[in-house]
């Protein structure tokens, strides 16, 4: 009977704390999702690359101040506990998300709508950065000793949880509503912010009824509850140093590929593949759905086995794969090569309109085609007509929104799939290995710094850098990727020099 008990009350510690996590990573990334339209509506017309620059440097923004929310809530986790601690970053994710769609857009308030949209999502950030370390330590001191691994993999299926959310309910508004609707400034890209308040008013209500983790509650009831955690963190040496491994050994790679899995490959089949935003998007669907049981597998396999080497070979397999896998994304469905065999689906469709504050006129032909393989795209061009020469100076023709054949689309599904099986491996089982590196009285706080400096930081440049790396190169499409190469492989050597392959027995 107690043993029945034990694992009904581990059932519900895992489900609340899973929610209220998968909750804030679904309020942390439809902002990533909406990129492209957000620069839209908050930033200047007439420059849509720095447009686009700009809402990432601020979706980064939120990433850069993960690790002092880390501090500032890891610190009140450890000095007032994990329940309230993790409650207080719920509302305040919520809230910021909810207010960003009810920022107005740039045509209306000018610049103050970018500024207020970077505030509130470096609330979001500052949210985050105190949410993951306290679900991770608090499922993780409800856990026996043996089985870490495998019940804080649950949280960890939260940040991917949180992404198919994301993704769920912004193609279900899409597909629902015109693209003009969409776009416009109070359309449909705002609906999956205000939907966010439904869900926070219900993790708040099911993490109400939750207790206080029990190592904490023992230490709280013996008084041992450390005064200063920051200082017991970061002033001794012993602990420092694993701090300082935790980071560059471990989060720093597993940033890096986790955001390299899942948004830059977003990111990558949408403004380099240019797939249409349907297929672009339910790719990544398919193959989260597919992988996301494998952070389970490995949580439980790093049970057994130790959690080192199942994260150093997800970050390795990265390393030597990344580049095969990105080129055939992109040489699948290539347009240029299949030329003579393309079939016109529709016929020429041409609109004009005045070029702003001249008399020079912006005619833009588009054209609908068929390559023998099946592949469809569309391809633009516009052409600037000058009033005072009627001479025209043609513009450069633009291949956007391909639809792959079924076959070819499974194909697509599969490679992203392998992608998010890295992500699984190296995500996995690091709640469990954090948790492990450092004593319950300063937990919460030692734990939340080198995670979120590792992911928030190094993981969350990643699509910012990548696009960077393309607008400089521009004669390398896979360029973007030197970077989280670079840093998984830094960070598998440093991992495989330094860190113990830590089991429960260990």
């Amino acid at each position: 009977m107690k043993q029945a008990s034990e694992a009904g009350l581990l059932r519900k510690v895992i489900g609340a704390s899973s929610l209220g996590t998968m909750i804030e990573w679904y309020d942390f990334y439809i902002f990533g999702m909406l990129a492209k339209t957000i620069s839209t509506e908050f930033f200047p017309e007439g420059n849509s690359t720095a447009a686009l620059l700009s809402t990432l440097a601020i979706f980064a923004a939120g990433f850069i101040v993960r690790p002092f929310g880390a501090l500032f809530f890891g610190r009140l986790g450890d000095l007032l506990g994990r329940k309230s601690t993790f409650l207080l970053t719920l509302v305040l994710m919520g809230g910021s998300t909810f207010l960003i769609g009810l920022v107005p857009g740039y045509r209306s308030i000018g610049i103050a709508a970018p500024l207020i949209v970077l505030l509130l999502r470096l609330l979001q950030g500052l949210a985050l950065g105190g949410e993951y370390g306290g679900a991770a330590t608090y499922v993780a001191e409800h856990a026996p000793a043996g089985k870490r691994g495998f019940y804080t993999s649950w949280i960890q299926t939260t940040a991917t949880l949180g992404l198919f959310l994301a993704l769920g309910v912004i193609m279900l508004v899409k597909m629902n509503l015109p693209d003009e609707q969409f776009n416009a400034e109070w359309g449909g890209w705002r609906y999956p912010f205000w939907f966010s308040i439904l869900l926070v008013i219900v993790s708040v209500y099911i993490r109400l009824k939750m207790q206080e983790s029990p190592l904490f509650a023992k230490l709280k009831s013996e008084g041992k509850v450390v005064k200063n955690p920051l200082k017991e963190s970061f002033r001794k040496r012993d602990n420092f140093k694993m701090v300082l491994l935790a980071l560059f050994g471990a989060a720093m790679g597993q940033g890096v590929i986790w955001y390299t899995g899942q948004f830059y490959a977003q990111s990558f089949l949408e403004t380099k593949v240019a797939l249409n935003f349907e297929q672009s998007r339910s790719v990544l669907l398919w193959a989260i759905l597919f992988a996301t049981p494998f952070f389970i597998f490995f949580g439980w396999l790093s049970d057994k086995a130790g959690r080192k080497w199942i994260m150093l070979l997800g970050m390795l397999l990265g390393v030597l794969t990344y580049r095969p896998i990105f080129n055939a994304l992109l040489e699948n469905a290539k347009t240029e090569q299949a030329s003579e065999g393309n079939r016109v689906l529709s016929g020429t469709k041409k609109q004009s309109k005045l070029l702003a504050g001249t008399a020079d006129s912006l005619i833009t032909v588009t054209r609908h085609f068929e390559l023998a393989g099946g592949i469809q795209y569309v391809q633009e061009q516009t052409d600037t007509l000058r009033s005072a020469t009627t001479s025209i100076t043609e513009g450069k023709p633009v291949i956007k929104d391909k639809v792959l054949p079924k076959n070819l689309y499974w194909k697509y599904v599969g490679l992203v799939f392998l992608l998010i099986l890295y992500v699984t491996m190296v995500y996995g089982p690091i709640a469990a290995f954090l948790v492990e590196l450092f004593p319950v009285h300063i937990r919460y706080t030692s734990m939340s710094l080198p995670y979120h400096i590792g992911n928030g930081v190094f993981g969350g440049l990643v699509p910012f850098i990548g696009v960077l790396l393309q607008t400089t190169f521009t004669e390398d499409p896979l360029v973007g990727l030197w970077y989280p190469i670079g840093i998984a492989a830094l960070s598998f050597i440093i991992g495989a020099v330094y860190l113990r392959n830590r089991t429960p027995a260990s």
